[in-house]
C-alpha cells in the first residue's frame, strides 16, 4: 500500500496548536511577568536580537538553548521556571517559583531578571507584573488581603472558573514599577488550571497595554485632525462661490489630501492592531467566567468603565480619519467638475471668438476678392487695349473708345473667372 504524500506544512501547522502550553503552577507560588517591545517598527524587528537576549539569560543559569527560529521556550533557570514567547510586536517572559516571599509583592521577586540584563533588552518594557498565588483560607482573609494590597477605588475582583480561584488586581503601577495581581486558589484546583488563570491575567494586562497604544496615537492625532477638518470644510464651502480660483483651491486640497493619506498610512496598522488586541482582551476575560465577589466590580466591569471608552475613542478616530479622506476625495471630484465646467465655458468662448474671426476673415476675403477683380480687370483691359489698337483705325474708333467698350466685358469675364475659382475651392 503506497503512502500518501503530506503537505509540506502539515506537521508544522498541527504542532502550532500545541506550541504554547499553559504552565503548571501550584499554590503557594509567585510569578514575575515581563513584556518587551521595540518603540518603533516592532512588527518588522530583528527577531534574532530577541533570541540573543533570551540566550543571555539562559547562559547565566547554564540552561539549554531553544531551537533556532523558535517562537517559544519553556525550561528551568535556577530555582525558577521560565516561559518565553515571541509575538508579532513583543516578547514575554514569565518566571515562576514555588513559595512566597515574606513581604507581599516584594520587588526582590523580580530579580530573576537581572538589572544589567534588563538594560541590554532590545526594546522597552510595555508592562511587568508580580502575581502572588496563595491557597484559599477564608472569605475574611481574602477580603482583608485585597483591601491591604490594592487601591480600593480601582480594584477588580472576581471568582473565576466556577469558584476555582478568586483573582484581584487594580491595574496600577506600584513604586517598584510593576502591576500586582493576587490569585487565591481553592483547595481542589489543579495545577494546570492555576497556570491557565495566571496566563490569562498576564494576557489581559499585556493586550490591554498594547491596545492602549492605539488610544495614545488617536489622542496625538486628534488636534491636527480637527484643524484639517476645519480647513477641508471651509474649502468645500468656498468652492460654491467665485471668490477663489480653482488653481488656488486645488493646491490647498492637494496639501490636505496628502497629509490625510499620510496619517491614514501611519495609523492604519496601529488602529488595526488595537482592534485585534481589544478583541483578545474581551475574549480572555470572557473565558474566565467571572462571578461577583463581595459586591466588588469584576474585571469586565472595570474594562467597561475605564478601557472600553478608550477603545471607542480609537474606533471613532479611525472612522473620522477615513471619513475625512473620503471627503477630500469627493472634494477633489467636485473641484474637477468645477474645472471642467470652467474649461467648457472657456472653450465655448474660444469657439465664438474663432467664429467671429472667421466671419471677419470671410468679409475681408470678399473685400480682397472685389479689389482683386478691379486690379486684374485693370491689367486685363490694358492687355486687351494693346491687342485691339490695330483695329481702331479700320473701325474708325479712338483708342479711348476701344478701351471703354472693352472694359465692361473684361470686368465681367474677370469677375466670372474669380467667382468660379472660389466656388471650386469651396
Amino acid at each position: 500500500m503506497s503512502q500518501i504524500e503530506d503537505h509540506p506544512l502539515r506537521y508544522r501547522l498541527a504542532n502550532e496548536l500545541h506550541a504554547r502550553p499553559f504552565p503548571s503552577m501550584r499554590a503557594p507560588s509567585t510569578a514575575a511577568y515581563l513584556a518587551i517591545k521595540r518603540p518603533e517598527g516592532a512588527a518588522a524587528r530583528d527577531r534574532a536580537a530577541d533570541m540573543e537576549h533570551l540566550i543571555a539569560l539562559l547562559d547565566r543559569h547554564g540552561a539549554p538553548h531553544p531551537q533556532p527560529g523558535a517562537t517559544h521556550y519553556f525550561g528551568r533557570i535556577g530555582r525558577h521556571t521560565l516561559k518565553w514567547e515571541s509575538h508579532t510586536e513583543f516578547v514575554t517572559y514569565t518566571a515562576y517559583t514555588d513559595g512566597l516571599s515574606s513581604r507581599p509583592f516584594d520587588p526582590a521577586d523580580f530579580e530573576v531578571f537581572p538589572e544589567h540584563w534588563l538594560a541590554e533588552a532590545p526594546g522597552v518594557r510595555i508592562t511587568s507584573a508580580l502575581i502572588r498565588i496563595t491557597p484559599w483560607k477564608d472569605t475574611d482573609t481574602t477580603r482583608d488581603r485585597i483591601a491591604e494590597w490594592f487601591v480600593a477605588e480601582s480594584v477588580a475582583v472576581a471568582r473565576v472558573l466556577d469558584d476555582a480561584a478568586v483573582v484581584a488586581g487594580d491595574f496600577r503601577i506600584d513604586p517598584a514599577g510593576h502591576l500586582r495581581f493576587a490569585v487565591t486558589v481553592a483547595p481542589d484546583t489543579g495545577e494546570r488550571r492555576i497556570g491557565r488563570v495566571v496566563q490569562r491575567l498576564c494576557e489581559i494586562e499585556t493586550y490591554k497595554s498594547m491596545s492602549m497604544l492605539g488610544f495614545s496615537r488617536a489622542r496625538e492625532m486628534s488636534p491636527r485632525m480637527g484643524e484639517l477638518d476645519a480647513q477641508l470644510s471651509g474649502m468645500i464651502g468656498d468652492m460654491t462661490g467665485e471668490a477663489t480660483r480653482a488653481e488656488d483651491t486645488l493646491k490647498s486640497l492637494l496639501s490636505i489630501s496628502a497629509e490625510l493619506e499620510s496619517m491614514v498610512a501611519q495609523s492604519s496598522y496601529r488602529f488595526g492592531a488595537t482592534e485585534a488586541y481589544k478583541s483578545i482582551v474581551q475574549q480572555r476575560i470572557e473565558v474566565l467566567r467571572e462571578q461577583r465577589f463581595e459586591g466588588r466590580q469584576t474585571f469586565s466591569e472595570f474594562m467597561m468603565r475605564r478601557y472600553d471608552p478608550a477603545m471607542r475613542t480609537v474606533q471613532s478616530s479611525r472612522e473620522r480619519l477615513n471619513a475625512m479622506a473620503d471627503r477630500a476625495m469627493r472634494a477633489g471630484e467636485l473641484l474637477r467638475t468645477r474645472v471642467d465646467v470652467e474649461r467648457s465655458a472657456q472653450n465655448q468662448a474660444l469657439l465664438e471668438s474663432m467664429d467671429r474671426r472667421a466671419d471677419m476673415q470671410l468679409r475681408l476675403q470678399k473685400t480682397v476678392e472685389g479689389l482683386s477683380v478691379v486690379a486684374i480687370s485693370y491689367y486685363a483691359v490694358s492687355l486687351v487695349g494693346y491687342l485691339a489698337y490695330p483695329l481702331a483705325a479700320p473701325l474708325d474708333l479712338s483708342k479711348g473708345m476701344m478701351m471703354a467698350i472693352a472694359t465692361p466685358f473684361v470686368v465681367a469675364a474677370v469677375w466670372w473667372l474669380v467667382h468660379r475659382i472660389r466656388k471650386r475651392m469651396h
